[in-house]
């Protein structure tokens, strides 16, 4: 492909820089065994990865979702389970179920698929050392781990092992962008994108270029993604919610909304498009519809990001003990991804912050998670961390570091505003608010009310006009 279409990163500086009674019994639960993560059959240690995939996990259990009906991806994995009872050295079959159950936890919000599926690489790469897809998978696992050191080295070994191999390239710059290397992992992504133009490149470039703050060129690249096409309806489906999210983020309802049903037509009942169609709902004040949305993607995927949006609805609604009650859940969450070996530290303590909670720990979290991966969405986190707990000036450092790509956020720009406003900056501050609620003013159920409260109390103009989307609505609950 002779045409760049990631644009070179602007100049940057400094250092290299969006996740009860009812939670105790959970997590003890959790912890000691009592709920059933997944039957298994034979030694449970050699053979871990024989499981029935359609039986509940424990997260399903934890939100009372109902049964799954098996899926042509369940009647695919019962089948490579069975070639590897007859042949368990078969490197090939491991591989590719390795894969599946990575198609699988994506499907389900399942984490114990992680340990399976690493397990299954390995058994692959001891039949063939130089089993690139195997790489590919452990690094694919460790993103989905939020290691993403180990992630750039399981990509690198697999890019060198098959230079011609694009998916090794997603390793790769999905860790690098993670990393914070992202003039490195823009390079990456153009070289995976002149490989093999599809779905998975051109949704990387579009990631690429939402962050560099070209919200049009990242929907471009999301559209091609979609037309693209995939194997999965799923993936297909998600380039839909993606661009849902898009419209969204600049405060395009009508757009958004259109988007989010349309994955609905791929795929019935998809997760992210119910919880897409919730945060719509929610914008307009929909309450009813936002809470019965949500719910329905809770049941479909139990993730923490759906639980916690669904309690800052019931929140705003003034249902706080029902609030309290999918807040309560999170901890319970949090406990099973960690038992299957993923690093919650910045989502937790972005959780934390949020909701006021052990906000000391938090910080800690938030620092340590970007001591570690120094992205601009780790710095953000930290500023909000920090600024909680009342440490304006060091909250404005991280700020600056999250702002530094020039990535139009709303959320990023309301921290940054209530930063300035903490420090008594009330002319930075205004901006920086004004600008969240220009770009989209139905940015979070939680803080756009705070954001004209607070540019009210420093005698600014609260209405800001619209520039990014259809709707003239002002204001979310």
């Amino acid at each position: 492909m002779a045409k760049v279409i990631i644009p070179a990163v602007r100049a940057i500086s400094g250092l290299c820089a969006k996740r009860l009674v009812i939670a105790a019994l959970a997590v003890l639960v959790l912890l000691t065994g009592a709920l059933n993560v997944r039957g298994m059959f034979g030694d449970q240690n050699e053979r871990a990865w024989d499981v029935d995939p359609a039986a509940p996990s424990a997260a399903d259990q934890l939100v009372g979702a109902p049964v799954r009906t098996p899926s042509r991806l369940d009647g695919q994995i019962l089948s490579l389970q069975d070639t590897l009872r007859n042949d368990p050295d078969n490197g090939s079959a491991a591989m590719t179920l390795g894969h599946a159950y990575l198609q699988k936890a994506r499907e389900t919000g399942d984490p114990s698929y992680y340990p399976k599926a690493e397990a299954l690489f390995t058994t692959a790469l001891k039949s063939d050392s130089e089993n690139v897809p195997a790489m590919v998978g452990h690094g694919a696992v460790a993103l989905a781990r939020h290691r993403f050191a180990d992630a750039l080295d399981w990509g690198e070994r697999a890019r060198a092992g098959d230079p011609y191999h694009a998916p090794a390239y997603g390793v790769v710059g999905d860790a690098q962008i993670e990393l914070g290397r992202y003039p490195e992992a823009i390079a990456t992504f153009q070289a995976m994108v002149d490989l093999r133009p599809d779905l998975a490149s051109f949704a990387r470039v579009s990631y690429a270029r939402e962050l560099m703050g070209d919200r049009a060129g990242a929907i471009d690249a999301m559209e091609r993604a979609a037309t693209a096409g995939a194997s999965s309806p799923e993936n297909v489906a998600w380039t839909q919610a993606q661009l849902g999210n898009l419209f969204f983020e600049q405060g395009d309802l009508e757009e958004a909304e259109l988007r989010y049903r349309s994955t609905l037509v791929v795929l019935p009942d998809y997760v992210y498009g119910l919880a897409g169609l919730g945060r719509v709902a929610a914008a307009r004040g929909d309450i009813d519809e936002a809470v019965a949305s949500y719910t329905a993607a809770i049941q479909r995927l139990p993730a923490p990001e759906f639980v916690i949006a669904l309690g800052d609805v019931l929140l705003a609604a003034g249902r706080s003990d029902e609030a309290d009650q999918q807040y309560a859940l999170v901890a319970a969450m949090q406990a099973l991804y960690a038992e299957n070996g993923v690093d919650t530290d910045l989502e937790m303590a972005l959780f934390d912050a949020d909701h006021g909670r052990d906000l000391p720990r938090a910080v800690a979290r938030a620092q340590e998670g970007f001591a570690r991966c120094p992205s601009i969405k780790a710095a953000d986190v930290l500023s909000w961390t920090l600024y909680q707990s009342g440490q304006y000036a060091a909250a404005r450092e991280a700020s600056r570091q999250a702002l530094r790509l020039g990535t139009e956020d709303a959320l990023m720009l309301f921290h940054a505003g209530m930063i300035e406003a903490g420090l008594g900056e009330t002319a930075t501050a205004v901006d920086y608010l004004q600008r969240a609620l220009r770009l989209n003013p139905y940015f979070s159920v939680r803080y756009a009310e705070q954001a004209r409260e607070t540019l009210r109390q420093l005698g600014a103009e609260t209405s800001v006009s619209q520039t990014g989307g259809a709707d003239g609505e002002t204001g979310a609950p």
